[in-house]
């Protein structure tokens, strides 16, 4: 029997942020959204205690320790679920201002999955103390996205081999600004160590803030999400200590096993579902809020009857009500797998896929069927279409993670389903 009851410790959390999202997020959502250079630093230093008592490590939520009940048994462990949940919460709050979270958030998630036990110790602990600080990843190129390979991104050692030179440019990193230079935070450059190796030469070095020859040349102005910065960066002959790569440097070329592109897979397959998660809180924004307003003004919805004998409203919001359904238990199967240390690739992208698409089509929807007063900006309808849409593009779009699902359940290798 599959036990579809949230444990305690999640119901708590969960609660205080629909408090939060209630009371802290959406008063201010529409002001941030109309002015996205500045920083939400009321919900910032709210937010950043939780994280920091937390340990700050938000993609390594539970320590090594096995947990046991008062019996002595081994309980499961709950801590990407709690983080799935937390998201979706955050996200139904404003997803923009969630985006501002102070934490690891994905510069933290790539040094969980790459680094070494001391460099996990010695880069995240800074998340646990002091003032709120950020983290990114850095690995889009104006020149390539989804073709990761293609990076041209260069790490060399120097002369004497104490440090790495890195030199290129990244785009579209999220939390870039906050993570390079507003806050003592770090980002996780992906590069290559020998172009010739292809794939195999990729690899991940943490770049701390305020390193010289680090720059961020630019924020973009963006469709939704508007007060979380994306940036461009820029590195110039950028010097960091040698022991800043995370994992080996070791290149094996024609290696089958693709180490470093598979450290940056690993660390998908962890955020993934956590940006499904996000896509769902949006869409569950929209879809009660919908069915709120709707039914404020007679429009009920009956449920049991024959589709043919309900309303296109009726069917509409069921079916907006089924896709979210749908879409939310390939995010708990994918989380539960990650804390139970399964594989979870297949899951991790099909919970992408399904989440961007059904928070796209819901969001829109709700839109539709609000009319005139959905598109326009008095309600956040609108806002959270924009913000929702995003979700299937950044870390790897619907389309690439369709890719993957195809390789994995098909058995082909990338070349052979070209």
């Amino acid at each position: 029997m599959i036990d579809f009851e949230i444990p305690t410790p999640i119901k708590r959390q969960v609660q205080f942020i629909t408090m939060l999202g209630e009371q802290v997020m959406r008063p201010v959502a529409r002001y941030y959204d109309e002015h996205e250079t500045e920083r939400p630093w009321d919900y910032i230093n709210l937010i950043w205690p939780t994280i920091r008592d937390r340990g700050g490590r938000s993609f390594s939520v539970e320590d090594g320790k096995e947990k046991v009940d008062k019996e002595g048994k081994p309980r499961p462990r709950i801590g990407y679920l709690m983080l799935a949940h937390v998201v979706e919460a955050l996200s139904w709050g404003d997803a923009g201002l969630y985006l501002c979270t102070p934490g690891g958030a994905l510069g933290g998630a790539a040094v969980d999955a790459t680094g070494t036990p001391e460099q996990k110790e010695r880069f995240l602990k800074r998340f646990s103390e002091g003032e709120p600080k950020w983290a990114a990843m850095a690995m889009t190129e104006p020149h390539c996205g989804s073709d990761t390979a293609a990076i041209r991104t260069t790490a060399r050692l120097s002369e004497d081999g104490k440090e790495w030179i890195l030199n290129g440019e990244k785009i579209f990193v999220t939390g870039g600004l906050m993570a390079a230079k507003e806050s003592r935070g770090f980002v996780v450059v992906w590069a290559t160590v020998d172009p010739s190796a292809g794939r195999a030469g990729m690899k991940p070095f943490v770049v701390e803030a305020g390193t010289p020859g680090m720059t961020v040349t630019k924020l973009e102005h963006k469709h939704g999400i508007r007060v979380s910065d994306t940036a461009a960066i820029v590195f110039n002959d950028c010097r960091i200590p040698y022991d800043n790569i995370l994992g080996s440097p070791e290149v094996v070329k024609g290696d089958a096993e693709h180490k470093g592109f598979k450290g940056a897979m690993k660390t998908f397959d962890a955020t993934r579902p956590l940006v499904a998660a996000s896509a769902l809180g949006i869409a569950r924004a929209a879809l009660e809020f919908t069915a709120s307003y709707l039914k404020e003004r007679g429009v009920k919805v009956r449920y049991g009857i024959a589709p043919h004998l309900q309303t296109a409203v009726e069917r509409d919001l069921i079916h907006m009500e089924m896709q979210h359904r749908a879409a939310w238990l390939l995010v708990l199967k994918a989380v539960t797998k990650m804390d139970a240390g399964e594989e979870n690739a297949l899951d991790a992208s099909m919970a992408k896929v399904k989440a961007g698409q059904v928070a796209t089509y819901v969001s829109q929807k709700a839109v539709e069927l609000l009319g005139p007063e959905g598109y326009s900006c008095k309600l956040l309808v609108e806002k959270w279409m924009r913000d929702a849409r995003i979700n299937d593009i950044y870390e790897g779009t619907g389309q690439i993670n369709r890719l993957i699902v195809a390789r994995r359940l098909l058995g082909y290798t990338s070349r052979e389903l070209r």
